[in-house]
């Protein structure tokens, strides 16, 4: 089941859109209050399905099941897991409310132009239908950061997994808008390349810096580890372990020394006895 209450908040919201269309559509000749209406029944029965819709996608979403854990390797365990927040995402679905009230009061209520109720209706449909999916689109969506990739899963009609693994980051960016500093939310962005190339988006999440701080953590791990394993730890044919550069030569001078004396001691002329010396002088 999904995270949060994507019924309960689809409900708040889309109830009341099927009540005001079926309202207006049935009564737009009355509300004019006799003078031609400047809009159809039509209109209302649009702002009923609209709200018909966003019933069905809430209850919909609120029994999709959330992305499982990422399955780890061997050598691999996870460090941390994100959820982004859900009250940006209702708190502009909200404030999309007011204008689409004044939408419908300027286009059923008054003579304005037709072009004024059109702007205030359009501008909160637009801020409305991208704070209610952000709503959705957050309750299914997890991020996971591991010892050796960044994972983003996001599962609504279809199931989306993207992954950066952490060998190939180029880059770690911290972003955070006007709106998300209200509410104080951040993202995180994970490139394997300078400009561009795989990607990982982590949005709107609580302490970005703390999860950004992770990743840049985990990456010095790995060029630590990666540095350590080129080091030689390879034995020689005798079963001893590889000597220095100031210890072969060390041994290779006590070598020479040793060749040296060994070289002196055998040239050395004889000593004759000098018991044969003074009989050789007497039998002269």
């Amino acid at each position: 089941m999904a995270r949060g209450l994507p019924a309960l908040w689809s409900s708040v919201f889309g109830l009341p859109l099927v009540a005001a269309g079926a309202y207006l559509s049935g009564f737009v000749a009355e509300l004019s209050g006799g003078s031609p209406p400047q809009s159809s029944p039509t209109s209302g029965l649009i702002i009923a399905v609209f709200g018909l819709f966003i019933l069905a996608m809430g209850w919909y979403v609120h029994f999709v099941t959330v992305p499982e854990a990422p399955q780890t390797r061997d050598d691999e365990h996870l460090v941390e897991t994100r959820n982004p927040a859900q009250r940006s995402a209702l708190a502009e679905a909200a404030v999309a409310v007011p204008l689409l009230a004044l939408g419908v009061s300027l286009l059923y209520f008054t003579q304005r132009p037709l072009y004024q109720p059109t702007i205030a209706f359009g501008s909160g449909l637009f801020l409305f239908s991208r704070g209610i999916y952000r709503y959705w689109q957050n309750t299914l969506t997890t991020y996971s950061l591991t010892n050796q990739r960044v994972i983003e899963e996001y599962r609504f009609i279809s199931l989306l997994r993207n992954e950066v693994p952490l060998e190939k980051v180029r880059g770690v960016e911290e972003t955070r808008s006007a709106w998300d500093s209200l509410f104080g939310l951040g993202n995180v962005r994970v490139r394997s390349g300078a400009s561009g190339g795989l990607t990982v988006a982590v949005e709107q999440v609580y302490d970005p810096d703390d999860f950004a701080g992770q990743v840049r953590q985990e990456l010095s791990s790995g060029v630590e580890k990666t540095a350590a394993g080129r080091e030689p730890t390879t034995e020689s044919s005798d079963g001893r372990a590889p000597l220095s550069a100031d210890a072969g030569d060390k041994e290779r001078s006590v070598g020479s020394t040793e060749t040296a004396t060994a070289d002196t001691t055998d040239g050395e002329p004889e000593e004759t006895p000098m018991g044969k010396q003074t009989d050789t002088d007497e039998g002269a």
